[in-house]
């Protein structure tokens, strides 16, 4: 993918099977897990536990609780073939230890393959750098429906 997206790449990137409106569980593990199902059901995961393995070897490497109520638990694996972002909310907030040290809201999955190092960095800094504004965050917070969802990050990252 390029270095900028086109609304075409977010979609493909954040289907919207790949978008929950349930609430996740409010443990870390367990909110990674419910993620990952999510990606597995929409048929974007090829091995499972493979990529709950490098998910949570990520996770012990350094947070992934990026702050802003934002985590971002994303993994290089040889369990997918091709990238995919899975968002859900949670309302509670998750304890992702997060540099702010404030619980997390809006949480990303991020899944790219195993070679896909430049991708893998161009989709994880645009997604990032849509989630620094209040303006995406209060909209993803709100947002009643997976399309609404979809369409505000792919407004958000192009």
């Amino acid at each position: 993918m390029p270095e900028q997206l086109d609304p075409d790449d977010v979609r493909r990137l954040v289907p919207t099977d790949c978008i929950t409106l349930d609430e996740p569980p409010e443990e870390k593990a367990a909110a990674i897990e419910f993620l990952l199902d999510v990606a597995v059901d929409a048929g974007r995961v090829e091995d499972r536990e493979t990529a709950l393995d490098d998910l949570l070897a990520r996770e012990e490497e350094t947070t992934t609780g990026v702050g802003k109520g934002i985590a971002i638990p994303h993994a290089k694996t040889s369990a997918v073939s091709q990238p995919s972002v899975v968002f859900a909310h949670s309302s509670a907030g998750l304890d992702f230890d997060s540099m702010d040290g404030k619980p997390a809201h809006l949480l990303f999955l991020l899944l790219m393959p195993a070679d896909g190092d430049d991708e893998h960095l161009s989709v994880l800094s645009s997604l990032s750098r849509s989630l620094m504004h209040d303006e995406v965050r209060e909209d993803l917070s709100t947002a009643d429906s997976p399309e609404t969802v979809q369409n505000v990050l792919v407004e958000a990252m192009t």
